[in-house]
């Protein structure tokens, strides 16, 4: 049995789709790529008993805000947050901040300048 051409193309076409492939010549060109969203400083926390200290340091072009948040471990000691600080391209902070008897929990959120 003999097949036209236009038919033997078209076969070949729908094969190379369903295999995952598709034809070159209707592939899209790379469009532009979206620029990077801002980074965070970068912030390094240490607990040690009930004193938590972090360590922030703004390596790029635009202002962070940071702010140190405790989770105390027992129920009755409240959680304590420290006032967010602004951190500058190319500067460094530290924040501390303590419960009354241990950490269950510190971090560091982030807000753009």
């Amino acid at each position: 049995m003999r097949f036209p051409a236009r038919r033997t193309a078209a076969l070949l076409l729908l094969a190379t789709v369903a295999l995952g492939g598709a034809p070159t010549a209707s592939a899209a060109p790379a469009g532009p790529v979206a620029p990077e969203a801002p980074h965070e400083a970068e912030c390094h926390t240490r607990v040690h008993g009930s004193h938590a200290t972090t360590h922030c340091f703004n390596g790029n072009a635009v202002l962070d805000r940071v702010q140190l948040h405790l989770e105390c471990a027992r129920w009755w000691d409240p959680a304590m947050d420290t006032a967010p600080v602004t951190v500058g391209p190319a500067r460094h902070v530290t924040l501390a901040q303590r419960c009354w008897l241990g950490i269950r929990r510190a971090w560091v959120t982030h807000t753009p300048g």
